[in-house]
């Protein structure tokens, strides 16, 4: 974790955050189950014309769709505002995984709140299988570039991305890594312990297959409780499990007496943030572009640390927190 919020805050205030947290036990949850801000829309603004019958038009329906952690939470209300603030009618649709919404994406889904390796991984999977080598480069216009084919086949665009980056971290207690002298994940190498993580985290590259298979962790179960969720965090904290996946943002670890190893042997992708957006609707609106180009410009790796913290620790709403920062950063 980058910058923390110096300040100790009560664990019992931590423990809260599971308000803010979809239980991700249920990864076939489709779209309809996601906090729907109208669930009548059915409809993709793609398959719609503009107003005056040209081939481009601003505003407009729009269907957004993303996952429920609260970093995807915060970034989604920040999307939201801005294109509300354009003149798009928007509809916000929030699931645990991105298996919930790349079925409708594209075609039922127009923009997306993504990261350039999760997308560009996923499409890989899903073209070429679960065992298909993953694309790795560390620099996210490297790795969006990589997948470019996949991208164009599935007719989608990514938008200019954020220095931003998010990746998975995987932690242990301060008490663990302190006892057992663990700062990195190659300290484990032979080591047997539970990992609570994501329900799709067995077999992934970036996940439990590259714990056991890159560093030699001998992995004896995968908790499927959740990507930085609450549950993860008492599992870890309890003994429960000895290893808990989480991002190299969380900004509620130091407080919670957590700490993540380094990944030195770098098998994370680039997770920069980007906009990914239905290739149809962007030809149709290509002005959406400019909506989120400068909010991609304002994120940093730190400040949206920061900003974790004040939805995880905090306990303030994710749109107020997304509000602050667009006024902050006169973006709206």
């Amino acid at each position: 974790m980058t910058m923390q919020r110096s300040i100790r805050r009560s664990l019992a205030a931590v423990l809260s955050v599971g308000t803010l947290l979809l239980a991700t036990a249920c990864a076939d949850d489709d779209l309809s189950s996601g906090g729907a801000k109208d669930d009548d829309a059915t409809t993709s603004p793609s398959a719609q014309t503009s107003e005056t019958g040209g081939d481009t038009a601003a505003g407009g329906p729009l269907t957004l769709a993303g996952q429920s952690f609260p970093e995807a939470a915060l970034v989604a209300s920040m999307y939201e505002q801005l294109l509300e603030s354009a003149g798009y009618d928007v509809t916000t649709k929030l699931v645990d995984s991105r298996d919930g919404y790349m079925a409708d994406f594209p075609g039922g889904v127009d923009v997306v709140p993504e990261y350039v390796g999760g997308i560009v991984n996923f499409l890989n999977s899903q073209k070429n299988g679960e065992n298909a080598s993953p694309f790795e480069a560390g620099d996210g216009d490297e790795l969006a570039e990589a997948g470019k084919a996949l991208l164009d086949e599935a007719g989608i665009t990514l938008l200019d991305q954020s220095a931003a980056t998010d990746t998975n971290a995987f932690m242990v207690t301060q008490d663990y890594s302190d006892s057992n002298g663990v700062t990195k994940l190659s300290d484990l190498e032979g080591v047997s312990v539970k990992l609570a993580a994501a329900p799709d985290c067995e077999g992934r590259l970036d996940c439990e297959g590259g714990l056991s298979d890159q560093y030699g962790i001998d992995i004896t179960e995968v908790l499927p409780l959740g990507y930085a969720s609450d549950q993860t965090y008492q599992s870890v904290l309890s003994g429960e499990s000895e290893l808990g996946e989480t991002s190299t943002t969380d900004g509620t670890l130091e407080s919670q007496g957590l700490v993540v190893l380094e990944d030195d042997k770098h098998i994370q992708p680039a997770q920069n943030l980007v906009p990914a957006v239905s290739t149809e609707f962007l030809t149709a609106h290509p002005d959406i572009a400019d909506v989120l180009g400068p909010l991609m410009a304002a994120l940093t790796t730190e400040n949206l640390t920061e900003l974790n913290g004040r939805v995880a620790v905090d306990r303030e709403k994710p749109e107020d927190v997304a509000a602050d920062f667009l006024s902050e950063n006169g973006l709206l």
